[in-house]
Order: structure tokens, then sequence, then C-alpha cells
């Protein structure tokens, strides 16, 4: 049995860097959210599957990834604790999803399905801007990450990469972290060593 009251606790924190809930707003994402534990490499969601939840990570660490036509893993991105992750279009459009979510740690999250957001948003209004700044927020980054894509060396993507995620390189094999820069293992090798020397 999952301990309750510290993963709404973090939950909680997370909610209160953008907007202010009463107790009895608390009541009702304790009612509406679903605890769940994923083991190591189990997943959240498969590709062809529709996307029935965005999570919350309580604790772990969890990645969204497609597979290309040569059968490599492209990282679209990594969610430590204290992050959300889903795949909004499926989960908008109802149609299958293009990615794959699953842990690359033991897991504890708090799902909300499509149904119960909606509740949360009948029954606390003040939700309505939580969601709307997460949106944005995600928005926001996804453009940084495609013009750096575009633009930036791949040390700076490197150096962005840490910045996002401060925790993760210890975290993830470097391979996983090249796919997600869209870089080779090598040249990663090659800009860590570099920047290392300096």
């Amino acid at each position: 049995m999952l301990s309750l009251q510290p993963m709404f606790e973090v939950l909680f924190n997370n909610i209160r860097q953008k907007i202010q809930i009463t107790e009895k707003e608390e009541e009702i994402c304790r009612s509406l959210f679903i605890p769940k534990k994923l083991r190591k490499r189990q997943y959240l969601l498969q590709q062809g599957d529709i996307s029935k939840y965005t999570a919350f990570v309580e604790k772990g660490l969890l990645r969204a990834y497609t597979i290309d036509d040569k059968g490599s893993e492209l990282i679209l991105q990594f969610a430590p604790e204290d992050w959300w992750i889903g795949d909004m279009y499926s989960s908008v459009t109802g149609e299958p999803s293009e990615s794959n979510i699953d842990a690359l740690e033991d897991s504890e999250l708090l799902l909300l399905t499509n149904e119960a957001r909606e509740e949360l948003l009948r029954q606390a209004p003040i939700f309505e801007r939580f969601f709307r700044l997460l949106l944005q927020n995600s928005f926001i980054a996804l453009q940084k990450r495609l013009k750096g894509n575009i633009i930036q060396t791949a040390e700076e993507k490197y150096k962005n990469f840490i910045t996002l995620y401060p925790n993760i390189a210890q975290r993830v094999p470097q391979h996983s972290i090249a796919s997600y820069l869209g870089i080779t293992p090598e040249s990663l090798s090659r800009i860590r060593k570099q920047m290392a020397e300096r």
C-alpha cells in the first residue's frame, strides 16, 4: 500500500507554486488522483494505446520516447520527481499514442484521468488557472527545445540539458541523454570530456 499523505504533499507543493488551494480543494484532489507504483521498465503508456492519464511523478524517473523506422529510441522527455508527464495529443484527440512512457527507476505516481481532470475543474475552478499555467510552461519549454535543436551547438544543448535536468545525468545511461539531445553517444562523450578538462 502506498503512503498517500507524503505523496499528496509533494503534489500540493507543486500546485502551490502556481496557485493557492484550500483544504477542501486538497480533499477533492485526494478523491480524484489515483496512486500508482511502476517498477523499473514498466510502461505507463505504450505506442498504439490511447492515453488515459496525466501523471505526476512523486518519486522515481520516467521517460517518454518513440521508436524510429530503424528501431532506435528517440527520447522526447524525462520526468523526474515533481514533474508531470503524459501524451496530450492522444488524450485530447482520442487517437492512439505515437509514444511510449515507461519507468527508468522504480517510481510512485499520482494519475489523473481525463474524466477526473474535468471533474476537478468542475468542483475546483481554480485548477483552470493551474492547468493553463502548466500548459503555458510546457509550450515555452517545447519552443525553447525546438529552437535549440535548430541553432545550438551540441555542447550548448548539453549545457541546457544539465540546467533543465540537474540530477538526471547520473541517473540515466549516456546513450539516453544523447538520444534526447539528438547527438551520438560518442559526441556526448567528447563534450563531457572537454567540459571536465576546462
